[in-house]
């Protein structure tokens, strides 16, 4: 047994699935699939100005969708918007507050205007994740949170990362089912 054990266990859990299928599935994103809005009112990452949700945050040229609180149900979103979710929400504010990222948040967040530079968004965020998990070692993994998890600022670390791996389970495999159903409403209109 190696020191670093449940750390590497931790890392490969979603380390493997991005290795292995993930990334490839989102190879030769297009800016058409990325915006693509697969049923009315969808929220979107959009051109400044030009959305209709009840909050747009972003500090660039384009913002993303969004209200607080969340209507019921929920919107649709598209592949740009779960992106934005994933590298800001999941990924960027979490690397922010334990691996030494600059501060960000969804209002203060360049929000990338092409599916080419979300994915780079996503592997430098991504990047980040995986190596500040490793830095934490077994020892870190056991400490807790801190202020920045708000209610669980006194749970584990470790508890953070299978946090964490779920989101980016989840809302990627949203995004490859939303490639999917463009591909296949693209065939059926053709």
């Amino acid at each position: 047994m190696t020191d670093q054990i449940w750390n590497h266990l931790l890392r490969d859990q979603f380390a493997g699935h991005w290795t292995n299928q993930l990334r490839a599935r989102l190879a030769g994103l297009t800016d058409d699939e990325y915006f693509w809005e697969p049923a009315p009112g969808c929220w979107n990452v959009r051109p400044r100005g030009t959305g209709t949700a009840p909050v747009q945050a972003g500090s660039g040229a384009m913002t993303i969708d969004f209200a607080i609180p969340e209507p019921d149900p929920a919107p649709i979103t598209t592949i740009a918007w779960r992106l934005g979710h994933v590298i800001v929400g999941v990924l960027a504010v979490r690397n922010a507050a334990h691996f030494g990222r600059a501060p960000t948040d969804y209002p203060s967040f360049e929000y990338a205007p092409t599916a080419a530079e979300a994915l780079a968004q996503l592997d430098a965020e991504y990047a980040t994740w995986l190596a500040g998990v490793e830095s934490l070692g077994e020892t870190g993994l056991a400490r807790p949170c801190g202020e920045a998890e708000g209610p669980y600022a006194e749970r584990p670390m470790a508890e953070l990362v299978l946090h964490i791996n779920r989101e980016l389970i989840h809302h990627l495999a949203e995004v490859c089912l939303l490639r999917d159903l463009y591909r296949q409403t693209r065939r059926e209109a053709s």
